[in-house]
């Protein structure tokens, strides 16, 4: 993994943990993709490589050094870039710590849902620019009571959203062309089309996956059909969105509010449309596991290297099937 990395993801009583679980045969010493190739004789006999960001990418090379690898721990997100074809078929294994990733990406949905709810970032600029605008009652706020909140893909994070919304007195749509029906009770959640989404909700919150055929799937007629002062959340990936078509439309509706926790590029292009908008509120990626919360990913692989020497079923393995509809 990433230098820096392991005490992130693996610190606390972690390492402890996996110790009394495997013999680790290069002791405290932490591989990196630029490095592996020096050890290759230690890689020889391993079945199992507990890794996180800058985990090693299994190809040809990789199995052919390390011919014994069944099981990959992956103690972080996305896995997509990691599996090559070689890989599926000599039957290595690959469990992802992502849904344990989904929790932190999922409470800060939740805040900002709440805060556009209250119009929060709208009325700090309005009173950082005049403290006399402060007013206690406002038509236009929608609150959070019997409000429609719209949520843009029913995947580990979009269900994540979606549970946590429950105690709240709101009614849910959600717009996600795999999804069943039987998902969508379990839920509590109304399906309907990505337009109608956008028309009714006082909020929208993205989560679909980055895949070719999402790239721009969010772009101006969506926009333009958002109700007078709606909140627009993206914590997905940037790419999914027509930012050009955002800007158009949030000069267009000073009414209407984003908040991007991803752009395309990342890091922001210090010249974007995006920030010459005053009513798009821009976060640098934060919404995902920071600190200590690293260690719950960390703490998710370990109980699956239990599981896996006990001979029980992994519970966030991830098929080659699956991979095919994640980011």
């Amino acid at each position: 993994m990433n230098e820096g990395v392991f005490p992130m993801v693996y610190g606390g009583n972690l390492q402890a943990q996996f110790s009394e679980l495997v013999d680790f045969p290069l002791g405290t010493t932490i591989l990196t993709r630029d490095d592996w190739r020096e050890y290759k004789a230690a890689l020889q006999d391993v079945e199992v490589i507990v890794s996180s960001w800058g985990g090693p990418i299994v190809d040809d090379e990789f199995l052919a050094a390390a011919p014994n690898f069944k099981l990959y721990l992956y103690g972080a997100g996305s896995v997509k870039s990691l599996m090559s074809e070689s890989a599926w078929e000599k039957g290595v294994r690959i469990t992802s710590a992502a849904a344990m990733n989904a929790i932190p990406v999922a409470e800060f949905t939740l805040s900002q849902i709440i805060f556009s709810l209250k119009h929060g970032w709208r009325k700090q600029r309005e009173y950082r620019a005049d403290p006399n605008s402060r007013i206690f009652h406002d038509s236009e706020m929608p609150g959070c009571y019997l409000r429609k909140v719209g949520i843009i893909s029913l995947g580990l994070i979009g269900r994540k959203v979606c549970e946590m919304l429950r105690p709240f007195d709101f009614e849910v749509l959600a717009y996600d062309p795999f999804a069943s029906q039987d998902l969508a009770d379990e839920l509590g959640v109304k399906l309907v089309s990505l337009e109608d989404l956008f028309a009714q909700s006082d909020v929208v919150s993205l989560h679909a996956p980055w895949l070719p055929e999402t790239e721009n799937m969010i772009h101006y007629d969506l926009f333009s059909k958002m109700k007078q002062g709606a909140s627009f959340i993206n914590t997905a990936r940037g790419a999914l969105v027509n930012e050009n078509d955002l800007v158009r439309v949030m000069k267009e509706r000073p009414d209407l509010s984003a908040v991007l926790d991803v752009t395309d590029p990342e890091p922001i292009a210090h010249d974007s449309p995006l920030l010459d908008c005053p009513n798009i509120v821009i976060t640098p990626h934060i919404a995902g596991a920071f600190g200590q919360e690293c260690q719950r990913m960390g703490q998710a692989m370990a109980d699956e290297l239990r599981r896996y020497l006990n001979g029980k079923p992994l519970h966030w393995e991830i098929t080659q099937e699956q991979l095919a509809r994640m980011a």
